[in-house]
């Protein structure tokens, strides 16, 4: 087992338990917030002052995730490439590792199908818990083509034309998942959410990346 195996098999583990606390917050706060059931649409509790104070404090922890996410790419990582894969690796396997976790302790989602509130920041993040999965998917599948590249001397190169190309798709993925959010209160909160554009925008990235691949 090379070193490369071995830092990645380190950093899944790492992010396993990670995911773990995540998901014991969010298990607290449906506790609280969802007593009669985590269920679309979500019941407006913007007069809930209860709800107002803990806002701030859980955007604060989504942001210190984040950094911690960040953090552990940089030290696991030895250069600009091998970072960026440990980041994408870390932020799938612990997205994905949360529904895991949360199946465990709450048996839910009872389907993939079902809405889950992913973010806080800059505003609220919705979709059907099957759309971030396959992002994650698709970010481990890139982070090893780079670790795989790397290791064999023949880094995965990306002109500007393609960064901008990461860039806008992401940019449109997230204003989808934004958009969402913005309707989770209402009754046809599904419709906001497009499923062709989303896929096109994740085929986009792959076949981006696919490119990226062949031409360095």
């Amino acid at each position: 087992m090379n070193a490369t195996v071995k830092r990645f098999i380190i950093t899944v583990l790492l992010t396993v338990g990670l995911a773990y606390i995540e998901t014991a917050v969010v298990v607290y706060l449906r506790e609280i917030f969802y007593v009669g059931g985590f269920i679309f649409p979500i019941a407006d509790q913007t007069a809930d002052t209860q709800w107002l104070k803990l806002i701030p404090v859980e955007v604060g922890r989504e942001a210190a995730t984040l950094v911690v996410l960040f953090t552990s790419a940089w030290l696991i990582g030895s250069n600009f490439s091998s970072r960026l894969a440990y980041f994408l690796t870390v932020f799938a396997v612990w997205d994905i590792f949360y529904y895991v976790w949360l199946k465990v302790l709450l048996n839910w989602p009872v389907s993939i199908m079902d809405w889950d509130i992913l973010f806080l920041i800059p505003a609220i993040w919705a979709s059907p818990v099957l759309a971030p999965v396959l992002i994650s998917l698709a970010m481990l599948g890139m982070a090893a083509g780079i670790l795989y590249r790397q290791g064999r001397a023949k880094p995965l190169r990306a002109g500007k034309a393609d960064i901008a190309g990461f860039v806008i798709i992401s940019v449109l993925i997230i204003a989808m998942f934004c958009r969402a959010g913005l309707h989770i209160t209402q009754v046809n909160y599904q419709a906001f959410f497009s499923w062709p554009i989303f896929l096109l925008c994740l085929l986009s990235a792959v076949l981006l990346f696919i490119r990226c691949w062949f031409k360095s």
